[in-house]
């Protein structure tokens, strides 16, 4: 029994050190998590699991949160000191969102981590703040949507302004939905079925690579739950797997993460072999692998990214993906390339932007942007924009997209670039790849995000058809100069 406390201590002190960074020192939440689950992965499945948990949790709904434990505290939250105050929020998210744990354990386990961390004088604040809290749980009033779905009340607002009450409460309830993992296949590497097969066997008995030792040897048998995309052959779902990088079909290059959402840009790009591809904002790569991957070996995709770090990493993907097609370049997209003029079939600007469509997947995105962040990322676009549309040879075709639901970022730059620049929007009403009954509505115009006729769609997220896509915007021109 005292070793499973001891574990259940050490993996709520794992939890405490990742929340102060993303918090206190402003890391970002995937990467920080990222670091921890390899530090700790001689943890079991189960450990990893409650510590991803918790993390991701206690952020989704820290907004609520904060107002619950101000509601039930004299001192608030912003008062506090900073260890106390993130002892509080991932013991509230346990005791609001956690019914495995039971209330006396979490608050327990609280009282424990304050006393480690050498807050003896505080236990009985932490512990009164927490059983008050567990006994008044089913009273809470969180009827304002915004706190309901723990969201800046600005952000929720303009979500309603821009998509309508209705839409706008079924994107924020989107968020705090698990997200599936999508993956594509390369099938210049392997064939569907090859592939599928690999990933329903067991993986992590495998002879291990180098720099991944330690996972192999941490890992029992994986056995992978895959589902195949209804909307691509070239999509599958994953879920029930332990580490990815232990995967023979991810080490292999056979798949890759990326989000439908996403894919769809590859797929409306559908480049002709020996096209010149540039993607000016490539990293970390999918999106040059993909079309790479449509090219069949041929042509070229140039991949450019700001620094070394991200070139690197488009680098490590190429190469794993066996792109030989792929070359990437340390490259600043708002300085103009005079080489580059009229050379390229066709640029990828998936640009810079405030994220917000991906906020289930990252949820500290909504506590780290501003209205005044949009407007600023409005302008850099519209910045990068003005250079990289040169390089797309008279008659080629440019695609912008970003991983945003904000309409200044994208319906607006998307009007802005046929206003100013010598391009015009494609008719995609065909050429959209997502057929059948469920996505008749985007070639009538009933989606609220669907204007293919003008060459755009703004996927967003919990709004049929694209309730587990990511929130996403894809617009394609030609052009006419």
């Amino acid at each position: 029994m005292a070793k499973a406390i001891d574990r259940g201590l050490e993996n709520r002190e794992i939890v405490l050190g990742i929340l102060t960074e993303v918090l206190d020192k402003g890391n970002f939440v995937h990467l920080v998590l990222n670091q921890a689950l390899s530090k700790y992965q001689y943890l079991e499945k189960p450990d990893r699991a409650f510590i991803t948990r918790v993390t991701e949790g206690t952020l989704e709904y820290l907004l609520q949160i904060d107002y619950i434990i101000n509601s039930y505290s004299k001192t608030k939250t912003e008062k506090m000191k900073p260890l106390i105050r993130n002892i509080l929020r991932m013991s509230v998210y346990q005791l609001l969102y956690m019914d495995r744990v039971p209330d006396s354990a979490v608050c327990n386990e609280a009282v424990k981590l304050a006393v480690h961390h050498h807050f003896q004088g505080l236990k009985g604040f932490v512990n009164g703040v927490l059983r008050t809290i567990a006994r008044n749980k089913e009273d809470l009033d969180l009827s304002s949507p915004y706190l309901r779905y723990s969201l800046p009340q600005w952000m929720y607002s303009m979500w309603e302004k821009d998509w309508g009450k209705e839409n706008a409460e079924k994107i924020a309830e989107s968020f705090l939905k698990e997200r599936p993992v999508w993956v594509r296949c390369n099938f210049n590497l392997d064939s569907k079925e090859e592939i599928l097969a690999s990933l329903k066997a067991q993986q992590a008995t495998a002879k291990p690579v180098e720099g991944f030792e330690a996972i192999f040897a941490s890992l029992k048998d994986q056995q992978v739950n895959v589902e195949k995309c209804p909307y691509g052959d070239s999509m599958l779902y994953l879920s029930g797997y332990d580490h990815l990088e232990a995967l023979e079909a991810f080490r292999n290059g056979w798949i890759q993460v990326q989000d439908i959402s996403s894919a769809l840009v590859g797929e409306l790009a559908a480049p002709k072999k020996d096209s010149y591809v540039m993607d000016v904002c490539a990293a970390p790569g999918g999106k040059s692998l993909h079309i790479a991957d449509k090219l069949q070996g041929t042509g070229c995709v140039e991949a450019r990214d700001l620094t070394y770090q991200k070139v690197a990493l488009i680098e490590e993907n190429a190469s794993r993906m066996g792109a030989v097609n792929v070359k990437a370049v340390q490259w600043d997209a708002t300085e103009y390339d005079p080489a580059s003029e009229n050379k390229a079939d066709l640029v990828i600007a998936d640009l810079p932007c405030s994220g917000l469509g991906i906020i289930g997947r990252k949820p500290d995105i909504k506590y780290h942007t501003t209205e005044e962040n949009l407007k600023e990322l409005a302008k850099l676009q519209r910045e990068i924009l003005s250079v990289v549309w040169k390089y797309v040879k008279p008659g080629g075709r440019l695609i912008y997209s970003t991983c945003t639901i904000n309409k200044e970022e994208n319906a607006e730059n998307a009007r802005w670039i046929t206003e100013n620049l010598p391009f015009k929007p494609e008719d995609l009403t065909e050429a959209f790849p997502l057929k059948g009954e469920a996505f008749a509505g985007l070639k009538e115009n009933t989606y609220p995000g669907a204007d293919l006729k003008n060459g755009q769609i703004q996927i967003l997220p919990g709004i049929s058809p694209f309730e587990d896509f990511d929130g996403f915007f894809i617009s394609v021109f030609k052009r006419t100069l």
